[in-house]
This record gives structure tokens, C-alpha cells and sequence, in this order.
């Protein structure tokens, strides 16, 4: 009976024995083709060598060569495996991988143990992986915990034992991994936490870096020197119990005695790069391999920026400074007074009412107009659409010359001229200069009080500088490729001329004077200088923007909140800024006089006062569209006299002349030399010329607030 009993029970465990055979045969088959499938499609070694799929790595560069940034990935040389010293090898085999030299790829005792502690602990805690694994999923999957991930993680590290030899698994490896801090692979790890190559690692330096793969960002050097210390001690631990080094090695070893590199501090550098490497994606299409990105930057200049800012802007204020260069070469940039405790760059980002600096648009306005520098106007009280502006002086001078009124910065002039060439005509020269932000028209906009930004209104005063032809900032010379292949380099253009040469003249004329004579004197350096003070109301703002020996600097000063700033003034704190700041940066450019005496046009040449009263030699009327309405003098009809109406108008069958082909000719001058433009009529004391009838169309000003009061110089 015993023997019948048992034989249910026998045959069912036989059966269930078979069906695991079968099973497992047909696993192991299909772990077999699953194998040779990723072998076959396994990258050569020569492939995987290459690192561009970590990421791009940017080194970006300042004017000397010298870099100042490192983006992205950081890799440093690659070792081959007899490169790589010995105590490396070993440090990293015995904390990640103790029977790497014999296992297949996966260690089927190191699985076990991890789920042993699964069980006893409730939790995942080891994770059982090889340095096979561990190379696999960071070349070919992602990190996601994942029972599907560890079946491919095991095949593709059988696939790489299989077509790799194991000193090439760990050449890989060791070349390969992340250590933190950016850093790829041991070269880079050591060069960034010791300041050396791999090859000279010490038993110490090696314990480190091998044991900053379990958790890179909790015991990088960068992150935690003392953890990345204690967890250097449990490798050395690790290796004596395997037998690599010795208990006297262990005990000679002192990773608390390693020095570090420290490290570099976020400075005001970074506010330059920030505004500048978002532009590659404009420039270059390379995305993936590395680059070399040389900029503009001077570094003696950016520590002297760094420096003038910090030591004169006031107490619970911010300060920005921008330095462009011929053409626009941004040489120094510092958006705040520091980089880590701020991001914000408040030199390109921020905009702010630039007070009286903004008059350099309504100045050049008028000059384009036809004022001259020595054109006496009067200083008086005005009203212009219930506005009436006040000078900061709170008086009056009465008679003034345009030179003095902008040194002065006297604002009831300025309101004046904005008033006669039109507010319209003032937010187009500010446009035409390089102001980005929208600007008003209410007539107080000739005082700054639309906001602009320090980068823009720099650039406006550059292009002064440059003689009225126009200047765009840039800060990328060239990008290059790490082996020195060119993908960009910048070309300076010059053939956009935003004013006449003699407009830029005479407005170098005007900036020269605010600096030797009006609110810019603290801004002298012992040598010509021209620009422009800026104060907002109730003191908010502080602006000093001038140019010397080729260098254009733009400097703000104000609290992030607009708060007032009592004692903040243009000519103060900003202009002391730009007086430290340029006295070291064209300490070694030659000394250059501006040249503010440039030729007229000859529309501006009077070679005799008679001809404002005479009759223009080509003489022609003509109607809104250009038309011709009256044959031109010494053609059919005399010109008429001053205060008469033409008879050839009131009655045109009364004309001799017919208007046929023959006449349109004539009055075209298809016959004879193109005429010569007609000369202005005679300037008065304090006015304009009557302006061209497209300038005389001004709309109406915008009404402000009766009372409003106006940003002081």
C-alpha cells in the first residue's frame, strides 16, 4: 500500500523535475541568443572609447586663452589599463566588485547576499551589481530600479565579458565612470579634487576617488570633504581584508592628511558667461562634441570691475558695470556684487529709468536738428501740457550756451529742445541707438523716465564713441572644436552709420564738457573723458556712462526694490566706480584727444548771411507727393516775391509754359547738374530751425500728472 501511496507523489515530483529541467534548458537557450543577440550589436572597443555621449563639455575662455569656465562633462586623458596605477585598480576591486577576476559578469554570490539583506532588512540595500554591470548601464540604460532593467543590466554585462577581455572591461570602467564634481573617469577625478594626473595617484588619493562611485554627490570632495575622507578609510579596510596591501600600508595610509584641491568661487565671471553661451545655439549647430568657446573678457579688467564696484557702491545697494571696446567687445561684465548670493545680472536683465544720461538721445537729436554746441538758449521756467520741470539748482540762469545747459544738466532746456524736434523724434534716436525697451513720448521722457537697461544705454554711448556708426556688444570671439577646428568667429560690422560724423562730434563735444566742468567731474583720469550723469528721482537710481581712450563703460547703482537711496547721485558713487574702474583698465592705451572738430556739410556753411533772404538757385514747389506745382525761376515765370501768391497757382491758364515733357525735364533738371541741397533759414537765439515738414508732424505728447516732478541730473 506504502509503495502505491507513494507513487502519486513520486511522479508528481518528477514530472515537476522535468518541467524544471525543460525550463531552465529553455532559459538558458534563450539566455544563450539573448547573449549572442547584444554581443552582435555591441559597439567596437575603438566606439566605446569615445566619451560624447556623457554629455558636451564647453571650456570657455577669456581673451588670453585663460579658462574660466568648465560646463558640462569634465573628462580628462584616457589611461589604458597599464597606465592606470596598480593601487588603482585594486582600490576600485576590492569596494565595488571583490571577485571581478572570476566571475562571468554577474556574481551569483553577490545576488545571493543582496537578497539575503533584502530579506533580513525589508529593503534593497545592496545591489548585488559587478563593474561588468555597473559599465553596462552607464553606457547602454539609465538608472531606473527596475526589475526589467537588472535582466538587461545581466545580459549586456554576459555580452561585454564575452566579447571584452577583463582589462579592457576595467580600462572602461575606470575612464568611463563619474566621481562627481563633473568629473568622468579617474584622470579627471584627480586632476579636479588633487591637482594631478591618475598616474600619480597615492594609496590614499586612490581610496578616495574608488570610493566616490557608491554615492557621488554625498562624498565628493566638493560636496563633503570629511565624508569623502571617512569613506577613503573603509576601502583601505576593504583592501587589506583582501589581501592587496598590507596591515602596515593600511596603517601608513592618512586620508584625513590628503590636500585638496579647493573649490574655484562663483564670481562675477559667471554673470559674463551666463549672458553669453546661451548665444551658441545662434552661432554653432555642434551639440554634442567638445568646444572651445574663446570670448572678449579681460580678466585684469573684470577683477578691477569686481573691485570698483564693491568699493564704491553703498550700503544695501546693488552695482553693475559693463566695459565694451571698439566694435563692442564686452571686456568686463559684473551684473551685482556677488555671483553666489545673487544670479540675477542687473547689467543686462534689469531695466531702470536712466534719468539724465537718457538726455544724450535728446541732445543728438538737436544736434541732427541743427543746434551747435555754442548756440545760446535760455534757461527759463517752462510748462509744456501741464508739466513744468524743475533744475535740480531750483533757480534759473537765463541765457545759456547748449554746451553748458548739457554739462549742467539743466533740465528745463532739455524739456525745451525734446518739445521743439518732438518727443517722437527723441524715442526714435534713443531706438536708433540701441534702446530695446519701449519708450515713451510723454514730455518728461527727455528727463529718462522710461526704463532702458545698462547694457543698451552703453552701447548708445559707445556709438558715439565710434564716431555715430553703430556698435553692437558681443562677447564670443570664436568657438573651436577641442582638436582646433574653427565652427565661428565673430566679424565686426561697420557700415551701419546711425548719425552724421559731425552729429558725433559735437555730442563728444557736449560729453567732454559734463565730465571737465558740469556733474561728471568726479569721473576725470587725467586724460580726455566724455560722458553723462544719471540720477532718478528721490535718488533710486545713480548712472555714470563715458568713454576714454577707445573703452566705453556704462556703470548703475540702485537697491533691487527701487527703494530711494538717500545721497545716491550719478556724479557721486557711479562716477567714483567708473574713475577706479578706468583709471587701470587704459592705464596702458595710449592717450587719445577726441576729435570734436569735424568738417560740415555744406548746407551748413554760410559764406555770406545775405543768402537766408535770397531766392534758392533751383528753386521749385512741389505738392505732398512730390509733384511739381510751379516751373522753377528762369523758366516761364519769375519767382515771386516774399508775401505774394504766384500767378502761375491762382491761374494756370495765365502760365506761358505749358506743363509738358519738355517743362517736366526742366523742372527735374534733366538738363543740368543735380541741384545743390537749399541751406537751413538763419538760427535764432534759443530755437530751432523751422525742421523739414516730415519732422514738423509731432502728435501730441502723452498728458502727465500736473505736478509730477522730474528726475534730477
Amino acid at each position: 500500500m506504502a509503495s502505491k501511496a507513494s507513487s502519486p507523489v513520486k511522479r508528481t515530483f518528477v514530472t515537476l523535475l522535468k518541467i524544471g529541467a525543460y525550463a531552465a534548458v529553455v532559459g538558458l537557450v534563450a539566455l544563450v541568443v539573448a547573449v549572442s543577440i547584444a554581443m552582435s550589436q555591441l559597439p567596437s572597443y575603438q566606439e566605446l572609447i569615445r566619451r560624447d555621449d556623457l554629455g558636451q563639455m564647453i571650456r570657455v575662455r577669456a581673451n588670453d586663452g585663460t579658462v574660466i569656465v568648465s560646463l558640462g562633462p569634465s573628462f580628462g586623458e584616457w589611461l589604458s589599463y597599464n597606465e592606470i596605477p596598480p593601487i588603482m585598480r585594486e582600490a576600485m576591486i576590492a569596494v565595488e566588485d571583490r571577485r571581478f577576476q572570476s566571475h562571468p559578469g554577474v556574481d551569483p554570490i553577490g545576488i545571493a547576499r543582496a537578497v539575503k539583506v533584502r530579506v533580513d532588512r525589508g529593503s534593497w540595500v545592496q545591489g548585488g551589481s559587478t563593474i561588468t554591470q555597473q559599465l553596462a548601464r552607464n553606457i547602454f540604460l539609465t538608472n531606473n530600479r527596475t526589475f526589467g532593467r537588472k535582466v538587461k543590466e545581466a545580459i549586456l554585462a554576459l555580452a561585454l565579458e564575452r566579447r571584452f577581455s577583463k582589462e579592457q572591461i576595467l580600462e572602461l570602467y575606470l575612464n568611463r565612470v563619474y566621481f562627481g564634481g563633473g568629473a568622468y573617469g579617474i584622470d579627471a577625478a584627480s586632476r579636479r579634487f588633487f591637482g594631478h594626473s591618475a598616474e600619480e595617484l597615492s594609496l590614499s588619493e586612490a581610496a578616495i576617488i574608488a570610493g566616490l562611485v557608491k554615492a557621488p554627490s554625498n562624498y565628493s570632495p566638493t560636496a563633503d570633504a570629511e565624508a569623502a575622507r571617512d569613506r577613503a578609510e573603509v576601502v583601505i579596510g576593504l583592501m587589506r581584508e583582501n589581501g592587496t596591501i598590507s596591515a602596515a600600508e593600511a596603517a601608513a595610509a592618512a586620508p584625513a592628511e590628503v590636500k585638496l584641491v579647493p573649490t574655484p568661487k562663483q564670481n562675477s565671471v559667471r554673470y559674463f558667461t551666463d549672458w553669453a553661451l546661451p548665444q551658441l545655439d545662434m552661432l554653432i549647430d555642434e551639440t554634442v562634441a567638445p568646444i572651445d568657446v574663446w570670448t572678449t573678457l579681460d580678466l585684469d579688467m573684470q577683477r578691477s570691475a569686481d573691485q570698483a564696484i564693491n568699493a564704491n557702491t553703498p550700503a544695501g545697494a546693488q552695482g553693475a558695470l559693463v566695459a565694451l571696446d571698439r566694435g563692442g567687445a564686452v571686456r568686463a561684465m559684473v551684473g551685482g556684487r556677488d555671483y553666489v548670493t545673487s544670479l540675477y545680472n542687473r547689467a543686462t536683465q534689469a531695466t531702470r529709468q536712466p534719468g539724465s544720461s537718457f538726455k544724450l538721445f535728446t541732445y543728438l537729436a538737436a544736434l541732427e536738428a541743427g543746434y551747435a554746441p555754442g548756440d545760446v538758449v535760455v534757461d527759463e521756467p517752462v510748462t509744456i501740457n501741464g508739466w513744468t520741470p524743475r533744475n535740480s539748482s531750483r533757480s534759473h540762469s537765463g541765457a545759456v550756451t547748449i554746451r553748458e545747459a548739457f554739462a549742467r544738466s539743466i533740465n528745463t532746456i532739455a524739456a525745451k529742445l525734446g518739445q521743439e524736434v518732438g518727443f517722437r523724434t527723441v524715442a526714435d534716436m534713443a531706438q536708433r541707438f540701441g534702446i530695446t525697451t519701449e519708450v515713451n513720448t510723454h514730455p518728461s521722457m527727455v528727463l529718462g523716465t522710461s526704463d532702458v537697461r545698462l547694457i543698451d544705454m552703453t552701447r548708445a554711448f559707445a556709438s558715439v564713441a565710434q564716431k555715430g556708426v553703430a556698435v553692437v556688444p558681443y562677447g564670443i570671439r570664436r568657438v573651436t572644436t577641442a582638436e582646433g577646428e574653427l565652427l565661428y568667429e565673430h566679424q565686426v560690422d561697420e557700415s551701419r552709420v546711425l548719425v552724421a560724423p559731425w552729429v558725433a562730434a559735437q555730442m563728444t563735444d557736449l560729453l567732454q564738457a559734463a565730465v571737465m566742468t558740469g556733474t561728471g567731474r568726479a569721473a576725470q583720469i587725467g586724460r580726455p573723458v566724455a560722458g553723462k550723469t544719471g540720477t532718478t528721482s528721490s535718488n533710486k537710481d545713480g548712472w555714470f556712462i563715458g568713454f576714454s581712450s577707445g573703452l566705453t563703460t556704462g556703470v548703475w547703482m540702485g537697491r533691487d526694490d527701487a527703494k530711494a537711496l538717500p545721497g545716491l547721485q550719478g556724479g557721486r558713487a557711479p562716477a567714483g566706480a567708473f574713475h577706479d574702474f578706468m583709471v587701470k583698465a587704459v592705464a596702458d592705451r595710449s592717450v587719445e584727444n577726441f576729435e570734436i572738430e569735424v568738417a560740415l556739410p555744406d548746407w551748413q556753411i554760410e559764406p555770406d548771411e545775405e543768402v537766408w533772404f535770397e531766392a534758392p538757385d533751383e528753386y521749385m514747389m512741389v505738392d505732398e507727393n512730390g509733384n511739381p506745382l510751379g516751373p522753377p525761376p528762369g523758366v516761364g515765370l519769375p519767382f515771386p516775391e516774399p508775401g505774394t501768391v504766384d500767378p502761375g497757382l491762382a491761374d494756370p491758364s495765365s502760365r506761358d509754359d505749358q506743363l509738358d515733357q519738355d517743362w517736366l525735364d526742366r523742372a527735374v533738371g534733366r538738363d543740368r547738374p543735380p541741384p545743390r541741397e537749399p541751406p537751413p533759414p538763419p538760427r535764432r537765439q534759443g530755437s530751432l530751425p523751422p525742421l523739414p515738414q516730415q519732422r514738423q508732424s509731432v502728435p501730441p505728447a502723452e498728458p502727465v500728472e500736473r505736478g509730477a516732478v522730474p528726475p534730477q541730473p
